[in-house]
């Protein structure tokens, strides 16, 4: 059976989730984004898809991106205003699921899809059309996700093969971009109480080709 969504009421399960003191998955960005710092000019756009409590959109902004970033929970988006503001950087935030955005076309230097796996089969369809479309000529994708190892692991994800990636999937659904990196991997994470310990990892850097 294919699910289009981890849960049958995300916004609620995600509220629910967020809506302790603590961080879910940690303030600090994700190790493998931040290994591409190089490719992040400041005074660049970006967007942070589904970015939670704001760890990366947070961080982004702090390497002097202009940053949107939308999640499902207004309880994870309050807290990432809050995270923003501590730092004291801007980041233009919203309350939105991966369908109801307004993906402008050609509208992103960089997109940046971390660990958003919530998303079944044909949402991720969807998302992955939508990334694409929204990067400008010469702009560049970020992911990270796990792998069907995963499920060996059970350090972190949804614990659903259909949510989870493959070199394959992501060489089809991006086939219209430049891959700069794509590899699978083993790793140890350390993202709040979510994600820790050894995992089982994708990642993927790809850019849009210039106009």
């Amino acid at each position: 059976m294919a699910h289009d969504n981890y849960f049958s009421d995300p916004m609620q399960t995600w509220d629910a989730r967020f809506g302790g003191p603590d961080f879910l998955f940690g303030t600090a960005p994700n190790a493998y984004l931040a290994s591409h710092r190089a490719l992040i000019a400041a005074g660049k756009s970006v967007l942070a898809v589904a970015d939670g409590e704001g760890r990366n959109s947070v961080w982004l902004a702090q390497q002097g991106l202009l940053v949107d970033a939308f999640d499902i929970s207004p309880v994870g988006v309050a807290k990432a205003d809050e995270l923003a503001r501590h730092a004291g950087v801007s980041v233009n935030l919203h309350v939105n699921d991966c369908d109801s955005w307004d993906w402008q076309p050609e509208a992103y230097d960089t997109v940046v899809a971390i660990f958003i796996q919530f998303a079944g089969p044909e949402m991720r369809r969807r998302l992955f059309a939508r990334m694409v479309a929204t990067l400008k000529p010469g702009g560049y994708l970020i992911v990270q996700g796990y792998t069907p190892k995963q499920l060996d692991y059970k350090t972190g994800g949804p614990g659903l093969l259909d949510h989870l990636y493959t070199g394959d999937m992501m060489r089809e659904a991006f086939a219209a971009l430049e891959f700069i990196e794509l590899c699978e991997y083993d790793g140890v994470l350390d993202e709040g109480t979510q994600h820790v310990g050894p995992s089982a990892l994708l990642g993927m850097v790809a850019r849009k080709p210039a106009a």
